[in-house]
């Protein structure tokens, strides 16, 4: 029986609010069969946002789409001009990061970032997950703009947009041959992971931190490793990330824990026990993200919602709009990281007095600018004089 027979018929009783029907009639055109999409964060595929035609797959009586091919990762190169970009919101304490790739493998459903695919004509939904896209002229466009006489040192967050540790890092090694870059020229990095294979590069990292240049901070959403399948299917599992806490600080690299998103009712009762677990590992920083639903991502996080944990839609779905004025999401400076509200309120106050509580972010180390070396190699322009 299909999602929309079983609303029509009651089946999501007491649940079938107009949400529902609204989330599951407007992805039923773009929805993909498990059977394609099998290992995958996204249920649909629906157009880019920037797109003046919108595709549907429909069953035309040919059995047709049963002959479709199951979405698989394909890699692409991209070429851009430049490979540090520049931002300057008052919510977050860096002002430059590097993006090895675009889209991210891990199908992380709450990704903030599956919009961007927009941008590429493609969709936000499986097609930010399976049609990926990497940058390996990276280290040589960061070679050439570390070596520029303008050029001002602060910290390069890494990891902020999609994760540079995400599975074709094993073959494509981008992010080692950054961390290379930024090692020689003792240039400071902050780097967002949520993948175990971060602790391949302990032996660049660890002299960097060191030196006072590197800090690392492991995304953990949840401890619950049937949840974590679901929401974040090929990423690494919980265990495995509290793994690489302890490997990074055992290394003397100073580890942190981010618990993001939190989503009410679904994950926020183990913000405790995520901030425990972490500081038995190793952490000594913790910071957490409200759950963000920008653009594309709200459908896809409903729909994905609907179809998993449908006896908790109505639940989580109000407690987000009561966090975000009414809306799926308020990207207002100062609110769209934290929320606002009561229950934004409370779980602001139940982190901070778990943190308080194990000791983490008594001290937040700062790394260093003082001991930068511009770069003399491929890719960079000596002077004539």
């Amino acid at each position: 029986m299909s999602e929309l027979s079983q609303l029509k018929q009651g089946a999501f009783a007491p649940g079938n609010t107009a949400d529902m029907a609204e989330a599951i009639v407007k992805g039923s055109g773009v929805r993909i069969e498990i059977d394609r999409r099998r290992g995958r964060g996204a249920g649909l595929n629906m157009s880019g946002r920037f797109e003046p035609t919108t595709r549907e797959v429909f069953d035309d009586g040919w059995q047709s789409i049963e002959e479709l091919p199951p979405f698989k990762t394909e890699v692409q190169v991209e070429k851009p001009k430049a490979i540090i970009t520049r931002n300057e919101s008052p919510d977050i304490s860096f002002d430059r990061s590097i993006n090895p790739y675009r889209g991210c493998e891990h199908g992380c459903i709450y990704c903030f970032a599956r919009p961007t695919h927009a941008y590429m004509g493609l969709s936000a939904g499986l097609d930010f997950e399976s049609k990926l896209f990497a940058k390996p002229d990276a280290p040589r466009l960061l070679e050439r703009e570390l070596a520029r006489p303008d050029y001002k040192v602060r910290p390069i967050a890494i990891g902020t947009n999609t994760d540079p540790y995400q599975p074709i890092e094993k073959e494509w090694r981008i992010m080692r041959q950054i961390l290379e870059i930024l090692k020689a020229a003792n240039h400071p990095v902050m780097i967002v992971t949520k993948s175990a294979l971060v602790t391949r590069d302990i032996d660049l990292l660890a002299p960097m931190a060191e030196k006072g240049l590197a800090r690392v901070g492991i995304s953990v959403t949840t401890l619950d490793r049937k949840l974590a399948r679901t929401m974040e299917p090929r990423a690494s599992t919980p265990a495995k990330r509290l793994e690489a806490i302890r490997a990074i600080s055992e290394a003397g690299i100073p580890a942190g824990v981010l618990v993001a998103p939190i989503i009410p009712a679904l994950n926020d009762h183990e913000i405790e026990r995520v901030l425990d677990s972490a500081k038995t590992a190793g952490a000594s920083e913790a910071s957490y993200v409200l759950l963000r639903l920008p653009f594309e991502v709200s459908p896809l996080f409903r729909d994905w919602l609907l179809r998993n944990y449908p006896d908790r839609y109505r639940h989580v779905m109000s407690l987000i709009r009561s966090m975000r004025g009414g809306k799926d999401y308020d990207a207002e400076f100062g609110k769209r990281m934290k929320g606002a509200g009561p229950y934004a309120w409370q779980i602001g106050r139940r982190f901070e007095l778990a943190a308080k509580r194990l000791g983490l972010n008594l001290t937040r180390r700062q790394l260093r600018n003082d001991i930068f070396v511009p770069p003399l190699g491929m890719g960079v322009q000596l002077s004539l004089l």
